[in-house]
Parts: structure tokens; sequence; C-alpha cells
């Protein structure tokens, strides 16, 4: 259903990072070319740069103005930053920070025009990429800003878990003032939506995660699982969402209970990305579930210390591609079927529960 091949937007992220090591590495195998058109947001001359460092071929790079002017075999490139700029790797400099910033900024407007079908980040410094016109805590709270919405949700998957998160980045010291029945009753209708369009899961069945130990032990550790967050699953699952919990995050991740849910909805970042990465690390991916557009990115951050030593493993960001592309066939075929009620009587339970074809065939195949 949709495009055969869809054009994936690519942000470059900091240039002295390994964000180029991966893209590169990814594209090198052709088969990645049968499934996509890869647009790299970013510099020609960058990308030849780490080529260089890499000691890879440089003959599949293709400098293009617009995405309609893609090759299909190659990586083509938008040069969208200073032709002067200075790769410094495994440093943190200003001149990279506003390059990363400019290469998103160009890849989100194409992703607005409709010239790129979906969009994934590669790594930026959430320090250096800060100016006038970047004041934000990272990609996610960027996105929902440039597409005017407040209802997104930061989602982390992959082929065995789905964990979101009701708050992201903020100091812990914030945390519990941020934990309302709204914010998660917010979350969770985030959640069952994108489950529902874009991973085909007819009737998700999520958790929800304690906030404080032992579920707050009957008060005796907190009183916000008593009188936030069950009183926010009662609602959820007034409106038809079926959301359990709160459970401890120690024994949920623990026990086979992480396997018998869909998705799992976390109260803050490091208690849902603990497990999570623990779990997932080097196949994980960051999805931002909600915005009416689609971008995805690898679980893993600039790694400085091993820029252009040739040893960062591509495997996240070539789960980001796959889940792109899953996410943007799934999306289709859900806006499809709601806007032709009928068809929906034609597809079989086994349709309606696949999920993430591509991304799941491919984690098989390695």
């Amino acid at each position: 259903m949709g495009k055969e091949k869809i054009i994936i937007g690519i942000s470059q992220g900091d240039i002295n990072g390994i964000g180029y090591e991966v893209i590169l590495k990814t594209f090198s195998d052709p088969r990645m070319m049968e499934m996509c058109i890869p647009v790299v947001y970013g510099s020609p001359k960058v990308a030849a740069y780490h080529r260089k460092a890499l000691h890879m071929d440089t003959s599949n790079l293709n400098t293009i103005h617009k995405p309609s002017e893609a090759n299909t075999r190659k990586i083509n490139i938008i040069d969208c930053i200073s032709e002067d700029v200075r790769v410094e790797l495994g440093k943190i400099t200003a001149e990279a920070g506003e390059a990363s910033y400019l290469a998103l900024e160009a890849a989100v407007k194409a992703l607005k025009t409709g010239e790129i079908d979906a969009l994934v980040t590669a790594p930026i410094c959430k320090n250096n990429i800060q100016s006038d016109k970047f004041k934000f805590p990272g990609h996610t709270e960027y996105l929902a800003s440039q597409f005017s919405t407040d209802n997104y949700l930061m989602l982390m998957i992959s082929d065995l878990l789905k964990v979101g998160l009701v708050t992201t980045h903020i100091p812990v010291s914030e945390i519990s003032s941020l934990i309302t029945e709204e914010a998660i009753l917010k979350k969770l209708r985030i959640m069952e939506k994108s489950m529902i369009q874009d991973f085909n899961i007819d009737k998700p069945k999520i958790a929800v995660l304690s906030l404080n130990p032992h579920a707050g032990d009957g008060g005796l550790l907190g009183n916000e699982e008593k009188e936030i967050i069950i009183p926010a699953i009662e609602k959820a699952r007034k409106e038809g969402i079926i959301a359990t919990g709160p459970f401890p995050t120690d024994g949920f991740f623990g026990s086979e209970l992480c396997k018998s849910h869909d998705a799992v909805l976390a109260m803050y970042h490091d208690q849902g990305l603990g497990p999570f990465k623990a779990l997932s690390f080097d196949r994980g991916i960051n999805f931002t579930a909600g915005l009416p557009v689609i971008r995805t990115s690898p679980d893993h951050g600039t790694a400085f210390d091993i820029a252009g030593e040739g040893i960062a493993s591509p495997a996240s960001f070539r789960e980001a591609i796959y889940a792109a592309i899953d996410i943007y066939r799934n999306r289709a075929e859900y806006n499809e079927i709601t806007k032709n009620p009928l068809k929906i009587s034609n597809i079989s339970q086994d349709e309606e529960n696949h999920s993430n074809s591509t991304y799941q065939n491919n984690n098989k195949k390695e």
C-alpha cells in the first residue's frame, strides 16, 4: 500500500560525532536502497571528510538541491550549511551546533511541504545546538513546536518493548510536580492511538508504571499512586483504553509482565529508558508519537569519545530507518481504512494484529 519506495529525510546531527558514520555504514549495504530513497540534510564536504577518515568508498555520494532530484541508488545529500564549516572529531563546538541546527531546520521544512515522507534524525549535542532559534531540551520538543502540537509522546520501540514517557527531559527534582491525572491520561490517549495507527495493534494493552518504589506501598512511600496514577488509569479504562497498573518498575521488568503488554507508560525518563536500553540497546529507537508526521532516531547519542574511529555500530540507526518505513506504511493503511470503513470487514484478524513487518523481519535475519 502507498509508495513502493519512500523518501527518508535524514538530518546529519552533530558533525563531530558518529552521525555520519552510522549513516554511511547503514547505506553502504545496497539492500537498503531497495527499501527507501535516502536524502541527507547536511554537507557533501563533511560527508566526504567522514568517508576519508573511515577509509570508506565515496562513489555512492550524490549532491542534489531538492529531494525530487534524488538518485534512487545513491546517498543523496542536500547542502544546507556553510562550505567553510570545520570538522573537529570528538569536540563540542559552537560551529558544529549551528550546523546540526541548520540541517534539522532544512529537513523539517521539507517534511512540512511533503518533499520527504519521514524524518530520521542523527544525534545532536543538546548543549551546543542551543541558540536563539533552538531553545529546546531535544528533537522531540523542537518537532512538537514546529508542528504546533502539545499532544506528543516520546516512545522508545524495539522488537521486545515499546516504552513511552509522561515526563521527558527535566530535572529529577521536578518530576513529581508534573505527574498529574491529565498528563497521564493525555499520554495514554496518544499511546493507544499510536499503537493502532502506527503499529497495527487493534486493542493495545498498556502497562502503567508507578512513580514510587513498590507502587507507594499503600502510601508509606508516597501517595501519587493512590491520588493520581490509579484515578488516571480508571478514567482511561472508562474511555475504553486497556490500561493496567500501576506496576513497580523493578518487579515489572524483572518478570514476564513486560512481555504480556503491548506498551509501557513510564513516569519519567530514566525509569523507562534505563530498562529499555538494558534490554534493547543497539536495537532500540526513538519515535515521536502523536505528530502529524513521522520522525524516528537511533537510541544513542553523539558518542564523541569514539568519533572517527570506525567502531560505531549502525544497528540502531538502521532500525530507525526500518521503523520509519513501517510506520509510514501502517499509517497510510490506517488512513485508508478510516476513510473507507467498509474495508475493515475484509481485513483478517492476522492482518489487524500484524505489527512492524519490515522492522521485525529484519531483526529475524540478523
